[in-house]
């Protein structure tokens, strides 16, 4: 079997990658969800990076949080923004692609290259909308299971992840402990508070309440714009920190704001609106409500405590990453993961890193977080090669 590969910048290392393609692999027979909906032969976009082992035991699985997709690093030609981890994933950088193979897919029900509402119904030819079923996170790794499976990977040495990504990683853990040599969930948590599934809801609320949704069916038609906009101005402000906003805009006004009316006045509402604008251009508002649903049923400890949920993970290493300025994730939610894997033997490594950029500082603050990834990766790789 060969397998996809991308090419290298020729530069020096830790300048990372150049181009890069998406591939898709489709399941060869109808998959089962965990609540009993069939999907027939869904797709899966993903990505890689480095090569395979001659052993296959040098294979990492990166998961993605809500609004990311495969395109974890590099360039797809004609574009010149890289991947949304690309500061980390290259030669010589925290997911070293000199000494391991990255692997990187898009998630089920997502809208960027995997079956999601978006996509066709094989049964009608249109769209899904609504008659798409609900997804877990479960059943977001049962199908990376499949894609790794396809790979040829028997065990992977590391899954990692960050928000909605961490969790995939935990949920790893449980489902294919025997799959998976080391974890490292990042700003995550083991199930869903009543907080976080509130502003969830926020966002939904704002995607259906706008004219243009049509309950779902707005495919081939002028997409809720307006309603996912608002949804994503809502979860990005989630995402910062009180000290990183103040810093960054403050009070500053718009050098055309005129004090009167409701345009945009303060930089941070211009800031909000750009965000929200940028979104609905690269994303489906049937995922995303889709994908916040999935996040806020996620619950680890829903029929039994964490602590037994976690007994498949006592040979396991787990490396859990929180930062201090995270109050959407706060370091609180990771340490009950660590005191649960800690409670069964796993080699665990915690760390809680000091930066200002609140929930978003996993995909900002690369520094700290490559060196603690990069260190844990090698003990790891010597301990399973």
């Amino acid at each position: 079997m060969m397998l996809p590969t991308a090419s290298k910048k020729e530069t020096s290392a830790g300048a990372g990658w150049g181009r890069v393609e998406t591939r898709s692999f489709q399941l060869p027979k109808p998959h089962r969800l965990r609540g009993g909906a069939v999907l027939a032969e869904p797709v899966v976009a993903y990505e890689t990076y480095g090569k395979l082992s001659p052993g296959k035991d040098n294979a990492v699985l990166i998961c993605h949080a809500l609004s990311g997709d495969a395109h974890v690093a590099g360039f797809h030609a004609g574009e010149d923004k890289p991947g949304w981890w690309d500061r980390m994933i290259g030669p010589g950088r925290a997911f070293d692609t000199d000494r391991f193979f990255v692997v990187c897919s898009n998630v089920l029900g997502g809208c960027r290259g995997s079956t999601g509402p978006a996509s066709l119904d094989p049964a009608t030819g249109k769209p899904y909308g609504l008659k798409f079923p609900l997804v877990t996170i479960a059943d977001m790794v049962d199908v990376q299971k499949r894609l790794i499976d396809f790979l040829g990977i028997k065990k992977l040495l590391a899954v990692a992840g960050g928000s909605m990504g961490g969790m995939q990683v935990l949920q790893w853990g449980v489902s294919y402990p025997e799959s998976v040599a080391a974890l490292i969930p990042i700003a995550a948590a083991a199930r869903h508070t009543a907080l976080q599934i509130a502003f969830n809801e926020v966002g939904r609320q704002a995607v259906m309440s706008d004219p243009d949704w049509r309950g779902g069916d707005y495919y081939g038609r002028k997409a809720p714009a307006r309603g996912l906009a608002l949804a994503r101005m809502v979860g990005h402000i989630t995402y910062l920190s009180e000290k990183s906003m103040e810093r960054k805009f403050g009070r500053l006004r718009r050098r055309k704001a005129n004090g009167r009316g409701f345009t945009e006045e303060f930089e941070v509402e211009g800031y909000l609106r750009f965000k929200g604008g940028h979104f609905v251009k690269r994303f489906d508002a049937n995922t995303y409500l889709y994908l916040t649903r999935a996040i806020d049923h996620f619950d680890l400890s829903a029929e039994r405590p964490l602590v037994e949920v976690f007994r498949a993970l006592s040979r396991h290493r787990l490396l859990a990453i929180a930062f201090s300025s995270d109050w959407l994730y706060p370091p609180v939610q990771s340490k009950e993961i660590v005191k649960a894997a800690k409670l069964n033997g796993a080699d665990v490594t915690y760390c809680e890193i000091t930066a200002d950029y609140g929930h978003d500082a996993f995909l900002l603050e690369d520094v700290e977080q490559s060196r603690v990834i990069s260190r844990f990766l090698e003990v790891t790789y010597r301990k399973n090669t």
